[in-house]
């Protein structure tokens, strides 16, 4: 086990490594620069004080200087400065790592616990009303787009009903206590929760329709055990190994889903975080933010393939 995690460990800064050398040229290579939007701002900048700047901020440089400059830095864990914030890049970055954090966590708990439930219900009650119903629910659920669905939650909860919040993250002169802040977390949550439970539910209830007609849950129940035993301790652990797979392949879109909701319900996240840099040029929070992101899905795959050995232990890591 410990050689397997080193391994990966190593393939997965393999990976962030060239991951850095490609984000970085894609962002050199985006129209535009700091110095720029410097020059735009203060229009009575001549030539030589653009040339100047460019000199003092190294982007006079080849792109593969600048980036190896960059690589330098950050193997001394100095990540630079972000322009707009005026902060280094990870006391920016750190805070709005914790919320998205815990709006994906709080999101991924519910949705996984949901799709699980209603998968394996879906399942043992194939062909029937519930299992259609089921069914229907996930395919509005996959089909419908995450924007509008946070519009609508919107909408209803906070225009019609008016039980929650629209937007934000706490009260404006709140206590700042928990069931202030809890409240700013539900239309975010259910989005999200919304957006993904669906392809769930239809990769859950696949896996364990297939399990079921498996000749060892055959062979269970001639030897007189319980259904519930057949069902979670026979076929759920098998049939999640398939679910663990997507799980772990679908972070990256769950963090993407996050963009769009923490710009939707105004909450200052990674993604939101990410994509102001990127529109506002702020080269060095935004790669950095993206190469979280990458962590963030390496660390998954690696978490889904020990969590492999755990549900079959036929399966090795060494």
């Amino acid at each position: 086990m410990l050689r397997f995690i080193t391994s990966r460990l190593l393939q997965s800064a393999i990976v962030l490594l060239v991951m850095s050398f490609i984000i970085y040229g894609l962002i050199g290579l985006m129209p535009g620069d700091p110095i720029d939007i410097m020059v735009n701002s203060n229009p009575g900048y001549t030539a030589q004080d653009v040339a100047r700047l460019r000199a003092q901020y190294g982007l006079d440089q080849p792109l593969l200087t600048r980036y190896w400059n960059w690589l330098q830095a950050a193997a001394m864990l100095d990540f630079g400065y972000s322009r707009t914030y005026s902060q280094p890049v990870l006391v920016v970055l750190v805070p709005a790592l914790i919320q998205t954090g815990k709006l994906v966590g709080l999101s991924f708990v519910v949705f996984t616990v949901l799709a699980l439930t209603l998968g394996v219900v879906a399942a043992l009650t194939k062909g029937s009303v519930l299992d259609r119903l089921i069914n229907l629910l996930a395919f509005a659920g996959i089909s419908i787009p995450v924007f509008f669905l946070a519009l609508m939650l919107i909408y209803l909860f906070a225009v019609r009903l008016g039980w929650l919040p629209a937007s934000g993250m706490f009260t404006i002169g709140g206590d700042g206590s928990l069931g202030d802040t809890a409240k700013y977390y539900v239309l975010p949550v259910l989005t999200l929760t919304a957006a993904f439970v669906g392809r769930f539910t239809r990769f859950t209830r696949a896996s364990m329709v297939e399990v079921l007609r498996m000749d060892y849950i055959r062979t269970a129940r001639a030897k007189g055990a319980g259904k519930l035993r057949v069902v979670f301790k026979h076929a759920l652990r098998n049939a999640l190994i398939p679910v663990v797979t997507v799980l772990a392949l679908s972070f990256g879109a769950l963090l993407g889903g996050a963009l769009i909701t923490e710009t939707m319900f105004a909450q200052r996240g990674m993604g939101k975080l990410i994509f102001d840099a990127i529109m506002g040029n702020d080269f060095n929070l935004a790669l950095m933010g993206l190469l979280f992101a990458t962590t963030a899905t390496l660390v998954s795959n690696l978490v889904a393939d020990i969590a492999y050995a755990w549900l079959d232990p036929r399966i090795s890591l060494s």
